[in-house]
């Protein structure tokens, strides 16, 4: 098992993404700590990884509630003697659909002031349990670099999140600590035709299993030394 034994956090854990990757850290070994704000939909993902013979924990927060992240992050190391990885598939609050020059200020910024605001709560809450121990890896789900009209502030968010994470990478490593991110052009319906990926290179974008396997990679000792870097799962509409 590539996670054994690793306490894990996962905030957005009820969300698609969030709780494909919690059950594959779990399958690979991993005590999972799940977070959001809906203790309902997060009870649910921990009954469904228990029932698959994982260890899963619920706790209901804000990401941008930088307080009850701290407490619960603290609380987590105290329980489990520390922090081996954060992952972020909080949701930015995106309002796309509309040009950007007919979009106010405010609903541009708002994806990019809620994933950079998040994103810094969560990496920085496990962080400072991480580098005493010398360890640690923060992931954060992102998407594409490619060229779409009327995403609003979605592109910008996700440049920010690339910023923050290279920033965060270059002041941790000399710690020990990891950083990446994931780009993702989005996940269709399983067992669904996905006319989306006509703009790829490939035929199909990837599934929520694809996201979740390439996470447990990038949280693992075969990835030990990536950092500041992303890890692009977008089927060739990120080209470099």
């Amino acid at each position: 098992m590539l996670l054994q034994n690793r306490t894990t956090i996962i905030h957005g854990g009820s969300g698609a993404v969030g709780s494909a990757v919690a059950r594959a850290y779990a399958r690979e070994g991993a005590e999972v700590h799940l977070t959001g704000r809906t203790r309902a939909t997060l009870e649910d993902v921990a009954h469904r990884i228990r029932d698959e013979g994982g260890i899963a924990h619920v706790a209901v927060l804000d990401a941008v509630d930088r307080d009850a992240v701290e407490r619960h992050a603290a609380a987590v190391a105290d329980q489990s003697g520390g922090i081996d990885v954060c992952f972020n598939a909080t949701f930015n609050d995106d309002i796309q659909g509309t040009p950007l020059v007919d979009m106010p200020v405010g609903d541009v910024m708002q994806p990019v002031a809620k994933a950079v605001t998040t994103s810094f709560i969560v990496a920085t809450a496990a962080a400072r349990h991480m580098v005493g121990r010398g360890t640690g890896v923060i992931l954060v789900m992102a998407g594409g670099r490619e060229a779409i009209p009327n995403l609003g502030g979605s592109h910008v968010a996700w440049a920010a999140l690339a910023g923050l994470c290279r920033q965060l990478a270059a002041e941790l490593g000399p710690q020990g600590v990891r950083v990446a991110w994931l780009l993702s052009p989005g996940s269709p319906k399983p067992d669904e035709p996905d006319p989306d990926a006509t703009r790829l290179l490939l035929p199909r974008r990837p599934s929520y299993a694809n996201v979740a396997n390439a996470a447990v990679f990038a949280a693992s000792d075969w990835a030990t030394t990536m950092t500041a870097t992303e890890i692009n799962l977008t089927g060739g509409a990120v080209v470099d």
